[in-house]
């Protein structure tokens, strides 16, 4: 007879989306997460700090990644690159944000499927090149960008690249999240093929981007709303 799958370390999943529902800081949900789950599953409580501690050293040069990619982007923005950005989408006659926008989350999706996860991201692609095409494509429908505008805008670019690398992924055979559930199901007794794992990952990135499209097709309309610029855009199309 089949042993009883324990799910009360599922409990951490709870604690994940009550952090990030109330704002409060990233680390500080996972960490404590982790401790939940591990607590859940009968770990005792330095063997939850010694997975803890285990997990920094396999991943701290993964900072040091990040971090050399930094001097590039600095050096690539002092030469224009934000400018040239914002210019060359200025010059494409039907060029929207929310349009824009809509074609880099399918893009996103479709390369960290196939897992070129690092054609994407906030330091070389969102702030450099995505961000400024954004805003130009916004004042050249629109006009010039308030502070909140902009902020928003700049944050909405930030978003579409996390749902499109996130929901992406999940659907890459060797991406680590998947080989982790395919290896937590083979301990537990269930056999589940890594690829059977990641095809069931197509449903859920196909609804994300759906949600996130629609999203990003309302984008434009709330700016105007909040700003009082919808009496200045059907002037324009008069």
């Amino acid at each position: 007879m089949d042993q009883a799958v324990n799910l009360w370390p599922l409990l951490g999943i709870a604690v994940v989306v009550a952090g990030f529902l109330l704002r409060f800081n990233p680390l500080l949900v996972v960490c404590a997460a982790g401790i939940v789950t591990g607590l859940a599953a009968g770990m005792m409580p330095l063997a939850i700090l010694a997975k803890l501690g285990q997990g920094f050293m396999k991943t701290r040069n993964l900072t040091l990644i990040l971090l050399l990619v930094l001097p590039v982007a600095g050096l690539m923005e002092r030469h224009g690159l934000r400018e040239q950005a914002r210019d060359w989408i200025q010059g494409i006659r039907n060029a929207t944000a929310s349009r824009l926008l809509i074609a880099y989350l399918l893009v996103r999706e479709l390369s960290a499927a196939l897992g070129l996860t690092g054609l994407g991201g906030h330091p070389q692609m969102v702030r450099p090149i995505l961000a400024p095409m954004t805003e130009g494509a916004w004042e050249k429908q629109h006009g010039e960008l308030n502070p909140a505008q902009q902020q928003q805008l700049r944050a909405m670019c930030a978003a579409t690249d996390n749902v499109g690398l996130f929901f992406g992924e999940d659907i890459f055979v060797a991406f680590g999240a998947v080989i982790l559930m395919h290896t937590f199901l083979q301990e537990n007794g269930v056999a589940a093929e890594p690829l059977h794992i990641a095809l069931w990952g197509i449903p859920t990135a196909l609804f994300a981007f759906i949600i996130h499209a629609a999203r990003l097709m309302r984008l434009e309309r709330q700016l105007l709303r909040r700003s009082g610029a919808a009496p200045r855009l059907k002037e324009q199309h008069a």
